[in-house]
């Protein structure tokens, strides 16, 4: 008698859960940390994300959440806005991420509506179908959004949100104050791609969502060291919904991260360092990029560091999300990360699943070479992962069956009851709460208890964690009135280089336009991240049953634009703008960005062009800083990132190979700014104070240790006092923008050997005694003596109004000016130290000082007996450096 065969059906641990509605939870969690830091947000001053950041306690989070739902009550309630069809109250968000749109979502919540995120970069027609489709009563966004994108929907901006909810009740609503009595239970719309080419809106209630917070807390709890977490997730993405509230309802503070930053790695490695993140939530394309930085940085340190003193040793738990989990990654994660230390996991999941319905923990490299492809892994809390074939039977283990979830995690549906096909009964349910079927359109099998992914059933794709269905961009390409016919496929679909292709043959009649004006017509139409890549064809292979040959199609794509390994390819590279003396490294630098993005670039590579408009992202823009390293260029990610074409990362290039042509030449930097510099005098004294406090308290490199114990006017006290001195003395200076007539930088200087005394009353003291810690024995004992031999360069700064590249541009500038003050007054050197990277780096590799002593700040021992800097990471440094001045 043969055995009984097992069936692919996988159950999750039961779990208690009493549906509340989570601002009800928020509200009653008030009782234990109604004191403590609920949002931390860093200022955005013209683009640049400065160190200051700005805190929000719980408290005065919810009253201002609070005061804001009575406005939006009153509103609705004033000017009689309906429910939609579905009898939801929706009110629709349109909002980068901030401290503002967190307290705009929590007060929808406690108005009794549900809120529906609309990302800013939307194109026109996807904003119009949504708010057609799911007619939300009204649209909270930015100051700086246009109206008009809305059409007739009644819009409230963010700062008259506030403006007008300042004198209403921060008290908690009663339910009777609500819209609906408080009786609704849908907490957030969000708006999927869809099969039919039309996008769709998925319905969340608030219980669908606790219970995947509640597994969340329960299998993931909040370490006792842990104070911050980190929101940086797009909000029209589903984990943006665990990633905010999950650490919102336990008490932790929120680091809400911008998006320029999530797109930099540099930057973002730098700020999860900073406040010592224990958890992140990422695509594996970030994780890539991450892990790529990671290693370019180990590099570069040339220093064997102990786990515990790498970069990110405090992140244990890395949640990889929203596309395939490639073994390969998951792999060279622990090439950098410790074993059982560090965990990254594999979630599985859709937003008709609150995002997650599967979980593996990939814990080391030995169990990971049992997989060709990492496993999806186990069902989370109440709910059932079903393999199903055809006749919704379950398949035997090892087979391939499509995968159909049940559970507590299911959605309510769709907006207007769309595609109903897709939740259906169940007929293998037993108990009530596994009465629905969610079908996923994913296959799957079943190997030593964990979910394999086996591919699609249709067109959908996942693109750095949204949803793309191939037939929504193929209908919208289709629909451009000078295309014949439009075939649209993914390249390497479920890989980490997966892109998106259109292959369009144009009507016999059509205007002669080329695939890169196709594409720019095509981000009117659709979201950044559904965009295709164009390639124009002159005729459509089909096979011999008439359909349409694919393959053919991606093969002649590869063939076509497979510069790898085939010399015979050869993309068109323009040098006449590059002056002859700098054309090798410009040669460099084309082909390396060529040979990095040659497959989507279909234009030819002049000093004009922009890295991500030839098809770069922020992964391949490390690859490509990795190789130009290899090769001796010092080009750093940000200023990559930040270049706005390749003859700015050209300059870039050459000045960091000739350190003495990037000091003199400092216009190409900021050729629109005129620079003159002026002595300092009294005239000026309160624009250098301004300067000063910015540029040092506000980008507090060691006084961030010391907040909030140092104020800024610790520093305008501190310039007071020394002010007449530093006039008297006449060795220090402003520099002016002489276009503009504004003071946009100074540098202070002293004689080292007749410096002023001065008390310091504040805490600022630390940092002095720190400075005069590391640098008096070396001006005592290694530097030539007496009077008029050393400038100390104290204080050099800039205006918080510059960009980065004029920020450099009046940087050096000052430093020519500083040493031509040198020199006039035939000083032997300059003394200075350096806290901050940028600063350092420049002294390092441009302008040619000495390193005299390179000092770990954290290990700074006061005069009390304790360590100021102590929670400063290993790699934060202040460099004493030394620089001859010859004629």
């Amino acid at each position: 008698m043969g055995s009984i065969p097992k069936l692919s059906i996988v159950k999750g641990q039961q779990q208690d859960i009493t549906p509340r509605p989570l601002h009800r939870i928020f509200e009653a969690n008030l009782l234990h940390h109604s004191h403590k830091s609920a949002l931390i947000t860093h200022k955005n001053a013209g683009g640049t994300i400065t160190s200051e950041a700005t805190q929000c306690t719980y408290k005065q989070l919810n009253q201002l959440a609070n005061q804001c739902a009575r406005l939006l009550v009153s509103d609705i309630k004033r000017n009689c806005l309906e429910p939609n069809t579905d009898g939801d109250y929706i009110v629709a968000v349109c909002m980068e991420p901030s401290d503002a749109l967190v307290n705009t979502l929590l007060s929808i919540w406690k108005a009794g509506a549900a809120y529906l995120p609309i990302d800013p970069t939307f194109p026109l027609n996807r904003i119009q179908h949504i708010l057609q489709e799911a007619r939300p009563v009204m649209v909270l966004c930015d100051d700086n959004i246009e109206r008009e994108r809305f059409n007739d929907t009644p819009t409230i901006s963010s700062s008259e949100l506030f403006h007008r909810s300042a004198d209403l009740s921060n008290a908690n609503l009663l339910p009777a104050e609500m819209l609906a009595d408080g009786a609704n239970n849908l907490a957030i719309v969000l708006y999927t791609s869809g099969s039919t080419g039309v996008p769709k809106g998925v319905r969340l209630p608030h219980e669908v969502i606790l219970n995947r917070l509640q597994w969340q807390w329960h299998t993931f709890p909040y370490a006792s060291t842990e104070q911050v977490s980190v929101f940086k997730t797009a909000l029209t993405f589903v984990d943006s919904v665990s990633e905010l509230w999950g650490p919102l309802m336990c008490g932790l503070s929120i680091l809400v991260v911008p998006k320029v930053i999530t797109k930099d790695p540099e930057r973002l490695v730098d700020l999860l360092e900073k406040y010592k993140i224990r958890r992140l939530v990422l695509v594996p394309t970030l994780l890539r990029s991450i892990l790529m930085y990671l290693k370019l940085n180990d590099d570069n340190t040339k220093r064997q560091l102990l786990q515990r003193d790498r970069l990110l040793y405090n992140m244990k738990i890395w949640v990889c999300s929203g596309e395939p989990l490639p073994v390969a990654l998951a792999t060279s994660f622990y090439d950098y990360f410790a074993e059982g230390v560090h965990t990254l996991f594999n979630f599985y999941g859709s937003t008709e699943v609150m995002g997650d319905v599967t979980y593996f923990a990939c814990e080391s490299k030995k169990q990971l070479s049992f997989f060709d492809h990492v496993p999806i892994g186990i069902p989370l809390s109440n709910t059932v992962i079903y393999l199903l074939d055809s006749d919704f039977r379950p398949v035997k283990q090892g087979e391939i069956g499509e995968i159909f979830v049940s559970g507590l995690n299911l959605a309510e549906g769709y907006v207007n009851g769309r595609d109903p096909e897709k939740f259906v009964e169940n007929p293998l349910a037993v108990e009530f709460k596994y009465s629905r079927l969610y079908r996923t359109g994913d296959y799957g099998s079943l190997r030593d208890g964990n979910v394999m992914y086996e591919g699609r059933t249709d067109s959908q794709i996942k693109i750095r964690g949204h949803r793309v269905d191939l037939a929504e961009v193929e209908k919208n390409v289709s629909e451009l009135p000078f295309v014949d016919k439009a075939m649209v496929l993914c390249y390497h679909a479920g890989k980490i280089d997966q892109t998106i292709l259109a292959f369009v043959k144009l009507r016999y009649d059509s205007p002669l336009i080329s695939e890169l004006q196709i594409e720019a017509k095509l981000r009117s139409k659709l979201a950044e991240y559904m965009t295709p890549q164009v390639v124009l064809i002159d005729k459509v292979p089909y096979l011999v049953n008439g359909k349409v040959d694919r393959q053919a199609l991606l093969k002649m794509y590869e063939t076509a634009n497979n510069n790898e390994g085939d010399s015979s390819i050869v993309l068109d590279y323009d040098y006449s703008l590059v002056p002859a003396e700098i054309k090798h490294i410009a040669v460099d630098l084309f082909e390396t960005v060529g040979g990095v993005i040659g497959r989507s670039t279909r234009t030819t590579l002049t000093l004009r062009s922009n890295f991500y408009e030839l098809g770069g992202n922020s992964l391949n823009s490390i690859y490509t800083v990795t190789l130009l390293r290899e090769k001796g260029y010092n080009v750093g990610i940000s200023e990559f990132i930040a270049a706005k074409d390749l003859g700015e990362i050209l300059e870039k290039m050459v000045n960091n190979r000739n350190a003495t042509t990037m000091v003199e030449d400092w216009r190409g930097a900021a050729p629109h700014l005129d620079m003159t510099a002026e002595p300092l005098s009294d005239v000026h004294r309160r624009e250098v104070i301004d300067i000063i406090v910015d540029s040092f308290y506000g980008k507090a490199d060691l006084e961030q240790w010391l907040k909030p114990d140092i104020y800024p006017n610790d520093y305008s006290d501190l310039i007071s006092d020394i002010w007449n001195a530093l006039v008297e003395k006449n060795l220090s200076l402003i520099v002016r923008d002489k276009r503009s007539n504004r003071i946009i930088g100074t540098a202070l200087n002293f004689d080292a050997r007749a410096e002023p005394e001065v008390e310091v009353k504040s805490k600022l003291i630390i940092v002095f005694e720190f400075l005069e810690f590391i640098e008096g024995p070396i001006r005592d004992n290694q530097l030539p003596k007496g009077l008029n031999k050393i400038l100390h360069s104290f204080m050099m700064g800039t205006s918080s109004d510059l960009n980065p590249q004029e920020n450099i541009a009046c940087m050096h500038f000052m430093e020519n000016e500083v040493l031509r003050v040198a020199r006039g007054k035939k000083f032997a050197g300059i003394l200075t130290t350096n806290t901050s990277p940028l600063t350092q780096q420049l002294g390092n590799d441009v302008y040619n000082y000495k390193t005299l002593l390179d000092y770990q700040v954290n290990q700074y021992v006061y005069n009390d007996g304790t360590r100021p800097f102590g929670k400063a990471p290993d790699s934060q440094r202040a460099i004493v450096h030394w620089r001859e001045v010859t004629d």
